[in-house]
């Protein structure tokens, strides 16, 4: 009985452990096209595509990795899956695209997404358009309340590879599109306060260079209250 007890409760300790569950995976760090820079590898597919090959670390806990690169101005999106650390997509010349790397595994339902970067596919153009403006608050959708001043803030961020940006016209009101510049910024200025009242609002960002090249955020809607 004595030799038997410790067994017993060793047996009975394991039945009632609990299984440890599945780690999800680890995001994958992203290598190549860097973050807002003009591709310039891509080999010729056609006198409006180029092969691209995007590149990232290895990640833990990972079995496959998806690629999605999405073109901003047409909000086109590709993709593909691998179980390499590299994979190769044909896209527009002289286009902005923005990508990321989406890691999966068989033992868990959670993927984990990358940061995103931005870059522009090489093309014929000897410059480039701004990348559109990335809206950061409102997002399209939110609901923001009204500060004591009976306004609120409309934020962006922006960027250029060739780092030319002189500003920003902003578009705001309760039309759909928002036909009135609210304000226009200088490039180190990336937020503005508006007056609003409770309703729903539009708004939208245009970015200008140097070069007269401009690009648009696209319209987002949120409801002030």
């Amino acid at each position: 009985m004595r030799i038997l007890l410790p067994v017993l409760l060793s047996v009975f300790v394991l039945g009632c452990s609990k299984k440890s569950d599945p780690s999800p995976p680890d995001a994958a760090s992203l290598v190549f096209p860097e973050q807002n820079s003009e591709c310039t590898t891509g080999i010729d597919q056609s006198p409006t595509t180029s092969e691209v090959e995007f590149r990232w670390q290895e990640s833990d806990n990972t079995e496959t990795y998806e690629v999605r690169a999405t073109q901003l101005l047409t909000n086109v999106i590709k993709t593909t899956s691998t179980t390499a650390t590299s994979a190769s997509l044909t896209i527009d010349k002289g286009a902005p695209y923005s990508w990321q790397v989406i890691t999966r595994n068989s033992q868990t339902e959670t993927s984990t997404p990358s940061t995103v970067w931005r870059f522009y596919n090489a093309g014929s153009q000897t410059t480039y358009a701004p990348f559109p403006a990335e809206i950061e608050s409102p997002k399209s959708g939110e609901s923001i309340p009204i500060d004591t001043s009976g306004q609120i803030t409309l934020s962006w961020s922006g960027a250029d590879i060739e780092n030319d940006i002189t500003g920003y016209d902003v578009y705001h009101g309760t039309a759909n599109p928002p036909a009135d510049i609210v304000e226009s910024t200088l490039p180190g200025k990336r937020e503005v306060q508006v007056d609003v009242s409770p309703g729903v609002y539009y708004w939208k960002v245009v970015t200008k260079d140097r070069e007269g090249n401009t690009s648009d955020s696209g319209i987002f809607s949120y409801r002030a209250f």
